[in-house]
């Protein structure tokens, strides 16, 4: 492949200690050589950013292969909105939406397929038709099943950093120390897989930039990523299109590109080891760029 596309060069890896591989069932993925592209696919009808857009099973499967021809490392699935004040769906409702797509995508992409939901049965109903990873945004805050039917099946599991529900998460949200608050629940979610029977190398963790959060504690994690190496685990940032964005740059949802690649870069400099976005072509760009410049050594 061209310099001019797709993937990054595997030559830089995030600062702090070289982790392994990250097991993704049928995959081994490298996260210490580069940052990775997680690309967004929402079936939903109501998500903040592409809500409705992808309904049809047939163009959501031709999204996603785009995905992968720009550069994705990953394609994430939700099944329902967890936007700021949304509400819950009964587990039919999100398989009745989720199943058709992953039919048309498992067995079908070179990469794995992460399907976002928080509720155990939900993740065995998609690992049984071949799913990689569970994208658990509560960090089993909601379903603590969730981790032993990840571990049964073998796959891998992001845990999320979230306060409150998607309804009530951004009702003025508030910290004593929100860094260590952050990193120590994402410990003990560690703790909780891993004595699931999750294997250790299978564990993601996700501060939760947008999901109760304040603009500047959105800002502040960015900022201080590094906390959360001592987690020895994979760091995902997702700051794709959110508010914080749309509140300091005073954008709508659509016109966020420049201000999500500004977050993007700063995710990747810090450490990040994969990324959630919607817009793979330019964050895969942005990637190589910033991964250059961090990488760059003097004669």
């Amino acid at each position: 492949m061209s310099s001019s596309q797709g993937h990054p060069p595997e030559t830089w890896a995030p600062p702090g200690d070289r982790l392994p591989p990250l097991r993704c069932r049928r995959f081994s993925l490298d996260v210490a050589a580069r940052t990775r592209i997680m690309g967004v696919l929402n079936v939903t009808p109501d998500s903040f950013s592409d809500g409705g857009r992808y309904l049809d099973p047939g163009r959501a499967a031709e999204h996603a292969h785009q995905m992968v021809e720009e550069g994705a490392d990953l394609i994430d699935v939700g099944g329902e909105s967890t936007r700021p004040g949304s509400l819950p769906v009964s587990t039919e409702e999100e398989l009745r939406r989720i199943l058709p797509t992953l039919r048309h995508l498992v067995d079908k992409l070179p990469v794995p397929i992460s399907v976002d939901t928080t509720k155990a049965d939900v993740a065995a109903a998609v690992l049984a038709e071949g799913v990689d990873v569970i994208n658990d945004i509560s960090g089993l805050g909601f379903d603590p099943r969730v981790a032993s039917v990840v571990a049964e099946a073998g796959a891998g599991l992001i845990l999320g950093h979230m306060r409150g529900t998607p309804r009530t998460m951004q009702q003025d949200p508030r910290y004593a120390d929100l860094l260590v608050d952050v990193r120590e629940h994402l410990r003990e979610r560690i703790l909780l897989a891993e004595a699931a029977g999750v294997h250790p190398e299978a564990i993601v963790v996700d501060p939760g930039i947008g999901f109760g959060k304040s603009v500047d504690h959105n800002l502040l994690l960015l900022k201080c990523l590094p906390e959360l190496h001592g987690l020895k685990k994979p760091i995902l940032v997702g700051p794709s299109r959110k508010s914080f964005i749309g509140r300091i740059l005073d954008l709508p949802i659509e016109e966020r590109t420049e201000g999500t690649a500004a977050a993007v870069a700063v995710a990747i400099w810090q450490g990040a080891h994969i990324v959630r976005v919607h817009d793979v072509r330019a964050t895969v760009r942005v990637a190589r760029m910033t991964q250059a410049i961090r990488g760059a050594s003097g004669p």
